[in-house]
């Protein structure tokens, strides 16, 4: 494998699995009973692509109905913000969020690699054992984590909003399938003051996304929150509050 096809690799897992080594874990508060920290706390920390170029994708703070929350800008940018999660958070069930999408990204279709992009996502990490992946994404994880030197997941679902495919549709991202979409809303935008609530069996989920491959649902690492447009170089805009994870 050349070094060029390697570094692709490598910045694919990263990107798609958003993890960042060494972020903050802190006392949840904020949503009732929620294992998370709201958002906006430090215990979200940025996970950039690696060396990133690209523009960073905005998050900026906005407070609905008591709950905090980030609007997401994405101008040709790419941006991730993830919370580690130990103890009692690993094994949640539950994960809920208001979200609403006030432009979509001309052309994002999250089947291909030209336009692999979101305006908003929520993604969930899991300690999936390597054992359970295919051999050659086994060995081609175990390349990209020696190059990277992060500890990077097994298996990603990420939950979207993707107005050109259809809702509930599970789907391989374009360029890993340590990653899986799950897309909850395909509809179009809401505009600047419509929300969905959402509200997740991880467990139900994982094994949708996942039962190829174990019939077991691992710890769960991390959850993330990002947008990207670094693919079709297009513009966004969402909204996402009150993000909660609880057993």
């Amino acid at each position: 494998m050349g070094s060029c096809k390697l570094a692709a690799v490598v910045a694919t897992l990263i990107a798609a699995s958003g993890v960042a080594v060494g972020a903050a874990t802190v006392t949840p508060s904020g949503e009732v009973g929620s294992l998370l920290a709201p958002l906006g706390d430090p215990a979200w920390a940025d996970a950039p692509l690696p060396a990133q170029t690209l523009p960073a994708t905005r998050f900026e703070s906005i407070v609905v109905d008591g709950l905090p929350g980030w609007r997401l800008v994405v101008q040709g940018s790419y941006g991730n913000r993830v919370h580690e999660v130990r103890g009692e958070a690993a094994t949640a069930r539950r994960l809920s969020w208001r979200w609403g999408l006030d432009r979509g990204i001309d052309g994002a279709d999250l089947a291909s690699k030209p336009a692999d992009d979101a305006a908003v996502k929520v993604c969930v990490l899991f300690d999936m054992p390597d054992d359970r992946v295919p051999f050659v994404e086994r060995q081609m994880l175990r390349v990209a984590r020696a190059v990277s030197g992060q500890s990077l997941p097994a298996a990603t679902l990420c939950y979207a909003w993707a107005p050109l495919a259809r809702e509930g549709v599970v789907i391989a991202n374009a360029y890993t399938r340590r990653m899986r979409w799950k897309v909850l809303r395909g509809t179009a935008p809401t505009g600047p003051e419509g929300w969905h609530e959402e509200s997740r069996d991880l467990h139900a989920d994982f094994l949708e996304a996942f039962g190829d491959e174990t019939a077991q649902v691992p710890p769960i690492l991390a959850v993330l929150v990002g947008a990207d447009a670094d693919n079709t170089g297009g513009e966004g805009q969402a909204r996402i509050v009150g993000l909660a994870l609880r057993p």
